[in-house]
């Protein structure tokens, strides 16, 4: 089962609220594929994650689980939730690199997370660590 690192979070959380068991589904049914193909609507997200720009709800909700979702090894994710963040973190490393980079650098300073994630991640081809 692929976990979640911090840019997987970035984008596939948008699909995520708070909840009691898993985050709430309330964005479960987001077409990801033309999420990712919305380049106004990604940018959007990237701003509001950087602090750059304003922050629509999803994004508000996705900022406030980021960190607890990071520490607690997405405890509360679905295994939907969690298939949208692999999707969404091999779609920023192979198409977004400044983008994932910039969001590393602000969410996982330490390496914390990269280090974690990394076994798991190259099992599915990518290298999260720079």
């Amino acid at each position: 089962m692929y976990k979640v690192l911090v840019v997987l979070v970035v984008f596939a959380i948008v699909s995520l609220g708070q909840g009691e068991e898993y985050f709430a589904g309330k964005y479960d049914n987001i077409n990801l594929d033309e999420m990712l193909a919305n380049e106004r609507l990604l940018n959007s997200f990237y701003k509001c994650l950087m602090e750059k720009g304003s922050c629509t709800a999803e994004g508000s909700d996705l900022k406030s689980v980021l960190i607890e979702a990071l520490e607690s090894d997405c405890a509360k994710c679905s295994e939907k939730q969690r298939a949208g963040a692999k999707k969404v973190l091999g779609f920023l490393i192979k198409n977004k690199k400044t983008w994932y980079d910039e969001l590393v650098a602000k969410y996982d300073p330490e390496g914390k997370y990269r280090k974690q994630y990394q076994a798991e991640a190259e099992k599915d081809g990518l290298k999260i660590l720079k």
